[in-house]
């Protein structure tokens, strides 16, 4: 298991739009993606999941992913996340 603490900076937050991309991108990894803020944990591989879990921007939450390629799976998706994943630059 390893993990990594991320500050959203999406300025809608996790809505849809990045929502569904960190899905997809997470769905590309062998290995278990969650996160935590606060108390609650989402299924990064769940849009649902991750929507209901009402990130805003400047949250700060904690990436956890554990399986066979999570280091990679980390690497990439925090990089993802602190850049602004799904959001029209």
């Amino acid at each position: 298991m390893v993990s990594k603490k991320v500050i959203v900076p999406n300025k809608l937050g996790f809505h849809l739009s990045p929502a569904g991309e960190l899905c997809k991108e997470s769905l590309k990894f062998k290995s278990q993606v969650t996160f935590k803020i606060g108390t609650t944990t989402a299924n990064a591989k769940s849009v649902l999941s991750v929507l209901a879990a009402r990130v805003q921007c400047g949250s700060e939450i904690e990436l956890i992913c554990i399986g066979e390629d999570e280091e990679e799976a980390l690497n990439y998706l925090s990089e993802l996340i602190a850049n602004g994943i799904g959001e029209n630059k």
